[in-house]
């Protein structure tokens, strides 16, 4: 699909000009020039710094989101917090080189997780600008929560088993069942969670390991422990790299702020994702979360 070039405000054939402000109205603009449009209810991953130098941030980000989407969307964001487990590739890095005192230490300063008020960990500047939004309604899976403004924030997040990290029972079932749509903004597929829904459709049963974790209860730090499959995002930029270069009428590309703005389908992304993920990934390659 061409990646067309506008004349608006604060560019020059369609380059935002550098270290001019974006504002609320162009990234309104961008996105309804990209497809968003009202009611849709939208998974999105974003990087404020590659959107550009928005007046305001991510709070003008979020409110262009919701001019253009209105309000019966429902937005949805990843609101992760993979340091709250034991067994994650981010808490090994975090640890390396620790002796086992200071293991302990560190273990022992670990938050239990409280969907109300722990922040998330590397999903940026618009995803805490959604999970501390007043209206903000967060799943409460103390690793993999995702967080949600709109009419049904609430439907969206309720369901998300303890088992079940990035699967049909979690909030991405929920917007694979909406017909939602994947809106990246700054970003690639690299980060795109909807694509670990088609791990779980894949047509051989996987892996599973046992997670350790901690959760906030009473004001007490409890131990939280569940066995759940092993996820895996290592091919997901040559599995988008593919998807892109089939160029289907469900996917739109375009300018948003200085970046580039991907809107896709969730549903057939995901469908696509099953297939490709069949055909090209080893069953034998599985790698820790």
């Amino acid at each position: 699909m061409a990646w067309t070039r506008r004349c608006d405000h604060g560019r020059v054939n369609g380059e935002a000009v550098p270290g001019d402000p974006i504002s609320r109205q162009q990234l309104v603009a961008d996105l309804r020039a990209l497809g968003v449009r009202p009611g849709g209810d939208l998974l999105i991953h974003c990087s404020l710094r590659l959107i550009g130098p928005v007046d305001g941030g991510a709070a003008t980000l979020l409110q262009a989101l919701i001019d253009v989407a209105g309000a019966q969307a429902t937005l949805v964001v990843p609101t992760h917090t993979t340091l709250n487990s034991l067994t994650s590739r981010a808490h090994r890095a975090a640890v390396a080189g620790l002796d086992q005192d200071e293991l302990a230490r560190y273990i022992a300063d670990m938050p239990g997780f409280d969907p109300a008020r722990t922040p998330s960990e590397g999903m940026g500047a618009l995803a805490e600008q959604v999970r501390t939004s007043p209206a903000a309604e967060r799943s409460h899976h103390p690793i993999t929560s995702f967080s949600a403004l709109g009419r049904r924030a609430r439907d969206c997040t309720s369901v998300h088993h303890l088992n079940c990290h990035l699967g049909d029972r979690s909030p991405l079932g929920w917007l694979y069942a909406a017909d939602a749509s994947i809106l990246l903004l700054g970003v690639g597929y690299t980060v795109c969670t909807a694509f670990h829904l088609a791990e779980y459709h894949l047509p051989w049963v996987p892996p599973l390991q046992r997670y350790h974790c901690f959760t906030a209860e009473g004001g007490e730090r409890v131990p939280c422990e569940f066995t759940a499959p092993v996820l895996d995002d290592f091919d997901f930029g040559q599995l988008g790299d593919t998807l892109e270069a089939a160029d289907p009428d469900w996917l739109r590309k375009g300018n948003v702020g200085s970046g580039t703005g991907r809107l896709v389908s969730l549903q057939a992304a995901v469908d696509f994702g099953v297939g490709w993920l069949t055909d090209h990934r080893p069953r034998s390659h599985h790698m820790q979360p």
